[in-house]
């Protein structure tokens, strides 16, 4: 990259920010006369709900300095009782002529780091919600997607997304939205229609350092709302004690940030609505019996998840159409009392 044009891409990314700091200001006005939780010029969502983050701020203050995690994610956390606690991240993947990219360790064209960066370059409110539209710079393999992240207050522990593409943009055929954390609240029952399916049988036997799947489940194996809408959950098998524990060994210790720290137990969920979904639907899920630590290839730098395999990556699929919309929830409720709803 000669100097000129290192010139006007530092002069961009200077731009991006300034943009999303003028943006989220708005936000902040707003939010502190109307109850909407605003922390700083990153961190939104609603009392007793959802919280979303872009970095590089920790929506969860685990120590002096912390970004939150890497580049390139939406922190996903929940307020209760004055706390926030970040729960989960969310990534962007498009696919084009079937090649997909991964929003969190595609390089980012500014500096060659992992991690693609993400801004907010408007925001809006209304009566009922409270949202951004966050844009992402353009992924090497041409897609060039932005999404609208909306709350709305009848639905305080719902973020729905919106996925969208700038004219610049190579055709997607699907623009990925995953939750890409689920070991941290290791979940490992997944509720579909007629089953509950648990990781640790799913992955029975499996040890390694990387993702491991199965097929999907088509949108056949949902189950559906009362208002016909599609809807798949997530949750721990453990009781409360059991995932709050934490093993005493110097390898468990060195790395605590993998403990679950909140005190009370979530339900993870994604729904669609009925009148937008696309005979493309899918559930899929990958696991891993082991924390994530970088992508180094030594098993020995890697520690075990206590009780064995769990679901990593959570999402909805299906073919991308634009301004289709997702809906990832987390809630206080048991799956048992979301899926009687």
């Amino acid at each position: 990259m000669n100097n000129n044009k290192r010139a006007r891409m530092a002069t961009s990314v200077r731009r991006y920010f300034l943009t999303a700091a003028l943006a989220v200001m708005q936000l902040s006005t707003f939010a502190q006369t109307n109850g909407w939780i605003r922390r700083d010029s990153t961190v939104w969502g609603a009392r007793n709900g959802m919280v979303v983050g872009l970095w590089p701020a920790a929506i969860e203050n685990l120590k002096t300095g912390a970004n939150g995690g890497p580049r390139g994610l939406f922190r996903i956390g929940y307020e209760y009782m004055g706390l926030v606690y970040h729960i989960n991240y969310i990534a962007v993947e498009p696919v084009v002529n079937g090649k997909i990219e991964f929003s969190e360790i595609s390089p980012s064209a500014s500096d060659g780091k992992w991690g693609k960066l993400m801004w907010v370059s408007d925001t809006f409110n209304t009566a009922d919600a409270v949202g951004m539209y966050v844009q992402i710079e353009k992924f090497a393999n041409g897609a060039h997607p932005y999404l609208k992240l909306s709350i709305f207050r009848d639905r305080p522990e719902e973020l729905c997304i919106e996925v969208f593409h700038h004219p610049d943009s190579a055709p997607m055929e699907r623009c990925g939205i995953t939750a890409t954390m689920g070991n941290y609240s290791r979940l490992r029952k997944l509720y579909l229609k007629d089953s509950v399916i648990n990781s640790r049988v799913l992955y029975a036997g499996y040890d390694g350092i990387d993702f491991i799947e199965k097929a999907p489940y088509a949108a056949g194996s949902m189950r559906t709302g009362r208002s016909g809408d599609f809807i798949v959950a997530a949750t721990p098998d453990e009781s409360f004690a059991e995932l709050a524990a934490w093993p005493q060994q110097p390898a468990y210790l060195s790395r605590w940030n993998w403990r679950y720290r909140p005190f009370y137990m979530l339900t993870q969920y994604w729904r669609k609505e009925k009148s937008g979904a696309d005979a493309s639907l899918q559930v899929r899920v990958n696991g891993r019996a082991r924390y994530w630590n970088g992508g180094g290839r030594d098993p020995q730098q890697y520690i075990a998840i206590p009780g064995g395999p769990s679901f990593e990556n959570f999402e909805l699929r299906e073919k991308y159409v634009p301004g289709q919309r997702f809906y990832f929830g987390l809630t206080r409720k048991t799956a048992g009392e979301l899926l009687s709803l």
